[in-house]
């Protein structure tokens, strides 16, 4: 019998997400030979009382557990010594900021298999939030636009009870003709279409949004050789532009020369060219004013030049003047706003989380029980005291070199 322990999130500001819902506990009881209980967290999208309905037990002590799960970081001061945990660590970047949480998952024997690398032989992730970023992604940016003109209202999505009450929103809402352009064919750049569409936009193919005009909302969907092209003119070829971004320049002026709105969900190599520079953002001919930036690198590496900083739930939207190259208040007409939130799927906790328990039910977790399981194994950093073989890169990260 695997025992598993669903953790209080403990990383500050708390995320409401869960690995598993009540529902999911008790049919990977039923299904699965696992037992699971919950420590007890009043910030949980789904209340601990919900989980005592499905007969969950819930429990403060998870010394006696072999797996503990989470969503977000775990604090080092809560790391438990010698078990296998699932979190988010963001560690295989080699991220500065996670250099000593690594540190401590070496020191205390932990098992860390992270999510973000749960994925099949041929490298596609199993498990993941991502279209969630993009229907919070694609909400936010018409929020925004809605603040800086007036001309409709919305809704926060946090301030929903789940996706179900968006739509019913979207339905009574009327959009004015505003010219959206959203990059990224992905999880994210699919998500964010889903909310596009449910909220009435209609949607229109690159040539027909750069060359028309609309008496109503619309949207298009750039992929990559829409907004690059190969620096030597030849032949856009998508295998290329991906192991060799630096071969590639920027061709998506036209598009900031008539869209209203960007919304940015591509996956972005730091070697492959902005969208536009700094120096173009003043531009007379440059008619974004409102930018969702999913992707949120920051920059000075970064496909969006104006993504400053990461912003928050609390305080969605900074302003970017683009003659000083500063941030400024938001909704200003001298001003492009930026919703830069790094951590969207929060927003919608119950409907993300219920998406990315039923996959760890459906994709992970027949893995524990297999005699040697290749995606447990693609997907375990450090074990026994060691990083694993495919992530020896990390230990010069790890060592602080």
């Amino acid at each position: 019998m695997l025992k598993i322990g669903i953790i209080r999130e403990g990383k500050v500001p708390p995320d409401a997400r869960v690995p598993l819902n009540p529902n999911h506990c008790a049919l990977a009881q039923k299904e699965f030979p696992v037992k699971i209980v919950v420590q007890p967290s009043t910030g949980r999208c789904f209340a601990d009382e919900e989980y005592l309905q499905a007969k969950i037990e819930l429990t403060e002590d998870l010394q006696d557990c072999d797996v503990l799960m989470g969503v977000k970081e775990v604090p080092v001061n809560m790391l438990l010594p010698n078990k296998t945990y699932f979190f988010f660590s963001h560690t295989i970047k080699a991220q500065p900021y996670n250099r000593k949480l690594l540190q401590a998952v070496l020191a205390k024997n932990i098992r860390l298999i992270d999510y973000e690398v749960l994925t099949d032989a041929q490298g596609q992730r199993l498990i993941a939030f991502g279209k969630f970023a993009g229907m919070v992604g694609a909400h936010n940016a018409l929020w925004a636009y809605a603040q800086r003109t007036k001309a409709f209202s919305l809704k926060r999505m946090k301030d929903c009870h789940d996706y179900a009450e968006a739509m019913d929103l979207y339905k009574k809402t009327v959009f004015p003709p505003i010219k959206i352009v959203l990059t990224g064919g992905g999880r994210v750049g699919i998500g964010a279409a889903v909310v596009l569409r449910h909220m009435g936009i209609r949607e229109v193919d690159p040539i027909e949004f750069l060359m028309e005009d609309f008496k109503e909302a619309v949207f298009t969907v750039l992929h990559s050789q829409d907004y690059a092209a190969r620096k030597d003119k030849h032949h856009f070829d998508t295998a290329r532009f991906r192991s060799h971004p630096e071969e590639y320049l920027s061709i998506f002026e036209p598009y900031f020369q008539v869209a209203d709105i960007l919304i940015n969900g591509i996956f972005w190599d730091n070697r492959a060219p902005a969208f536009f520079s700094a120096t173009d953002m003043p531009r007379p001919d440059f008619r974004i004013r409102v930018i969702a930036d999913i992707t949120c690198d920051v920059a000075p590496i970064s496909s969006i030049p104006s993504t400053l900083k990461a912003s928050s739930i609390a305080d969605p939207v900074f302003g970017y003047d683009p003659v000083s190259e500063t941030e400024c208040m938001p909704y200003q007409s001298h001003c492009i706003d930026m919703m830069t939130i790094d951590n969207l799927p929060n927003e919608l906790p119950r409907d993300a989380s219920t998406a990315f328990g039923s996959m760890f039910i459906r994709r992970i977790l027949p893995a524990f029980f297999e005699a040697k399981s290749e995606i447990l194994e693609r997907a375990t950093i450090a074990e026994e005291g060691r990083l694993t073989n495919r992530y020896t890169y990390l230990r010069s990260y790890v060592e602080g070199k």
